[in-house]
């Protein structure tokens, strides 16, 4: 006797529908790879273990990003200025005054909300293209600021070296076990993330906390409002919305995320200055948001890695490019091509997406999983 069963994946209660992980073969994958990330370190090389550092950092960068102009409809083009403050902040916490890394980082990411708090105050009166440009300033007053005031602190347009993260553990027995070292000044145990290889394990932390923050913002009250500013700020005012304390909101949590961001590239590269993060990485991050998908909880991932991996490859094939024409094979002129090649491949790839997929890799996917959903009637 044959049993027949409904096809695709159907619903049958309130919280089926609204379940992030639908099926348990879902969770058992999720779990799969967030395993195979924390395992990256001892089967990848260490530039791979490097590159998604990297694209773990402009990840958590975007996601607050999103909250600001995917879900609030914001534009903001100081996103990497506010990364630059949590970065200082870490940074002199950790280097000027002692502290442990694990707590100068939820502070440096407070004193970078605090700041775009102050950079969010023109949003009550302007917005689009010139809310735009009132952001646009933190990417040229913070790092003027920087540069040019307190250089006895900031160390002006040098820098700051920035100290490696460690954590102490108390000395069991006389021994030091899993990768610590004896220090005799703290009578203890050190780890330090001094490589790449070690410090993924922070950044692969903070990105989870960050993922999990941002995706209940989007379902909770907070969230539908601020994507009802977003649809139509009138209306939204008129069913008792405050426009100015949810925008201001909206502010803060973004920059809180470049804090977090920005303090963990500090650490990671072991310095911060006024250039280390300008407007052409503020530019960069909106790229990832729109190439992703804005207002989309996979925007972020999918913009980051998609982005990362093209500059990577401008990179990498930019040797072969100078080759050939050195050899004649094309008839350009070789000075500049790698400084060229990555923005030229940066803004072809934003084109292309805004041309032919302009709500992003995330509705693509939407629309993947709900053909899946249909099977075998999806088309």
């Amino acid at each position: 006797m044959t049993i027949l069963r409904p096809a695709g994946d159907f619903d049958r209660s309130y919280q089926q529908d609204m379940a992030v992980i639908r099926q348990r073969w879902q969770g058992v994958l999720l779990l799969l790879f967030l395993l195979l990330l924390y395992a990256l370190p001892a089967i990848a090389s260490d530039s791979t273990v490097s590159l998604v550092n990297r694209i773990c950092i402009f990840i958590i960068a975007v996601q607050g990003l999103n909250i600001l102009t995917g879900y609030t409809g914001q534009i903001s083009l100081g996103q990497a200025a506010f990364m630059t403050v949590g970065g200082y902040i870490s940074a002199l916490l950790v280097a000027n005054l002692g502290w442990n890394f694990f707590l100068a980082l939820p502070v440096a990411a407070l004193g970078a909300g605090l700041v775009g708090l102050i950079f969010g105050l023109p949003s009550l009166r302007v917005k689009g293209f010139y809310l735009a440009m009132a952001t646009l300033s933190a990417q040229f007053i913070i790092p003027w600021v920087t540069r040019n005031l307190f250089p006895d602190v900031l160390n002006g347009a040098q820098g700051l070296n920035v100290p490696v993260p460690q954590i102490v553990i108390p000395v069991i027995n006389g021994t030091c076990f899993l990768g610590t070292t004896f220090n005799p000044e703290l009578n203890a145990c050190v780890y330090r993330f001094a490589t790449p290889a070690q410090f993924i394990y922070i950044t692969l932390t903070v990105l989870i906390f960050t993922t999990i923050v941002a995706l209940n913002i989007s379902r909770s009250r907070l969230g539908r409002a601020l994507i009802s500013i977003r649809d139509n700020d009138l209306a939204a005012e008129l069913l008792g919305i405050n426009l100015f304390a949810y925008k201001l909101r909206a502010f803060f949590i973004a920059a809180v995320f470049a804090g977090l961001a920005g303090s963990l590239l500090a650490h990671n590269i072991r310095h911060i200055n006024s250039q280390t993060l300008g407007l052409t990485d503020s530019i960069l991050l909106l790229g990832m948001l729109v190439v992703g998908g804005l207002g989309t909880n996979l925007g972020p991932i999918f913009g980051a890695i998609l982005i990362t991996l093209l500059e990577e490859l401008a990179v990498w094939v930019t040797p072969i490019i100078i080759g050939l024409i050195n050899s004649g094979v094309l008839p350009l002129d070789a000075t500049g091509v790698g400084a060229a090649l990555r923005p030229l491949t940066f803004g072809l790839a934003l084109a292309l997406f805004l041309i032919f997929e302009p709500r992003g890799l995330a509705y693509r996917w939407s629309l993947i999983k709900a053909a899946w959903r249909l099977r075998p009637f999806a088309r």
